[in-house]
């Protein structure tokens, strides 16, 4: 069992991966400029399962857990990698990176459900209330502009509503079924799976081959791929063995804030009153399910 880490680590673990996190959004948005949604992702997953194969050795040693069964990491890979992310990039075509990591931020509410409903797990009266404020703060922001049907941006934000739903079925499988099993072997080979259901999706629905790649667009790509992915990963399961919950926390209800604020100064989409509104309710709904009693 690795040390724990000194409180400034982790404080700094922490801020670092709210930021990173944050920044994913709208690091997606600038490859989708140039890269079809399909090809970007599986490029970003192969990178990234790359650089978490380079690791994996050592930190499974230090680990000193078994390897989980085959079926986990193809659960997990083909939801939490392929689906949910296949789902996200397509979405983002249109829904601005603020907004898009608001309606995200249901996930961890959909996990609390899902503890209830399959792992025995039961939720207090304040996680109840603070679900619904979250689910206010969804409807809030369909409010504005992303409840404009004309603009198109409606159907895509549905769509992405259902990213979060079938990475929760992942983590609920991995939760259920991967105690006491290897994370990062879980994680190599899922990455891998995942971009190679991407790769075949785009092989059938696009042309990756007539990408033009740009410095700007890869440099973006492999900014997700290797701190948006294999770090963040990496910190955050090493910080996930020392660190209380309710600290980790943070993470969750700090990112969409961070997103919203560089999509705002980077001028990606109208970031409405609504869109604000939503955005405080969601946020304080993840606090009262994700806090401690």
């Amino acid at each position: 069992m690795p040390p724990p880490p000194s409180r400034l680590a982790n404080s700094l673990a922490i801020a670092l991966l709210c930021v990173v996190w944050g920044s994913t959004w709208y690091g997606i948005r600038v490859c989708l400029e140039e890269q079809p949604p399909m090809t970007s992702a599986a490029a970003r997953f192969f990178v990234a399962a790359l650089a978490m194969a380079a690791v994996t050795p050592m930190l499974h040693r230090r680990e000193g857990v078994p390897a989980p069964r085959a079926w986990l990491w193809c659960a997990s890979g083909l939801t939490n990698f392929a689906g949910g992310y296949a789902i996200l990039y397509i979405a983002e075509l249109r829904v601005p990176s603020g907004p898009a990591a608001v309606l995200w931020g249901i996930f961890p509410l959909l996990m609390a459900v899902s503890g209830v409903m399959f792992l025995g797990e039961r939720l207090s009266g304040r996680q109840i209330a603070g679900t619904l404020l979250a689910f206010g703060g969804i409807v809030t922001v369909f409010g504005g502009g992303l409840g404009d049907i004309d603009s198109g941006n409606l159907g895509y934000s549905l769509l992405l509503l259902l990213s979060p739903v079938v990475a929760c079925t992942g983590t609920t499988l991995v939760k259920k079924y991967g105690g006491g099993t290897s994370s990062v072997v879980l994680n190599r080979n899922g990455m891998f799976l995942g971009a190679l259901a991407l790769a075949v999706i785009a092989l059938l629905s696009e042309d990756p081959f007539a990408v033009t790649w740009t410095t700007r667009g890869v440099v973006a790509l492999l900014a997700l791929a290797v701190f948006g992915t294999t770090m963040t990963f990496g910190i955050y399961f090493w910080l996930l063995r020392t660190t209380p919950a309710s600290r980790l926390a943070l993470i969750t209800y700090v990112t969409p804030v961070i997103a919203m604020l560089l999509g705002a100064l980077t001028g990606d989409g109208a970031m409405d009153g609504n869109a604000w509104a939503g955005t405080a309710l969601v946020v304080l709904g993840i606090v009262l399910v994700v806090s401690k009693k």
